[in-house]
């Protein structure tokens, strides 16, 4: 650790879960706790039952390429129901409602410029072991909230508090 920086928390997440919903409590009060000091970063899991989680994953991409990356996650996360009944116009009408140019969002699903990222996310994800969603890696440890998320945000201070001081 250097400066006493707080290690990076990887919040694995499928944009189509309902459990990445209620998980995103959870990171907003670690960021609530914690502000800058712990970077938080959206590693993309889109699962297989969810047929629009990859194009969300890709359009929350080109979110963070405009500097609008966790509005859109977050705005997205509230309507996963949605999603799924209504596919990738709700990834549109979301990215208009953050401030997102839409239309660049569509030409990015279309061209795939981001494909790249999800990919790469998701093989990592497999590699070290993610098989569903939520997932946090703060450290070296993973934490499955796939299952449940009970005490999984008290795991995490823990291992961050545990790392503040090693």
């Amino acid at each position: 650790m250097i400066d006493g920086s707080l290690p990076r928390l990887e919040f694995w997440c499928d944009l189509q879960c309902p459990d990445c919903r209620t998980a995103l409590d959870d990171v907003r009060a670690l960021r609530a706790q914690y502000g800058d000091a712990l970077p938080v970063e959206l590693r993309h899991f889109p699962l297989e039952k969810h047929k629009h989680a990859y194009a969300a994953a890709e359009a929350a991409e080109e979110a963070f390429a405009q500097g609008l990356g966790w509005p859109f996650v977050e705005a997205l996360l509230a309507r996963v129901e949605e999603l799924d009944a209504r596919g990738q116009q709700v990834l549109l009408e979301v990215a208009r409602e953050v401030g997102v140019d839409a239309e660049e969002v569509d030409t990015a699903l279309v061209d795939g410029r981001h494909m790249l990222i999800v990919d790469s996310d998701q093989a990592e994800g497999k590699a070290i072991g993610v098989t569903g969603t939520p997932t946090y890696v703060i450290g070296r440890e993973r934490l499955d909230g796939g299952k449940s998320q009970d005490g999984l945000r008290e795991r995490i201070v823990a291992a961050i508090e545990a790392a503040k001081t090693a």
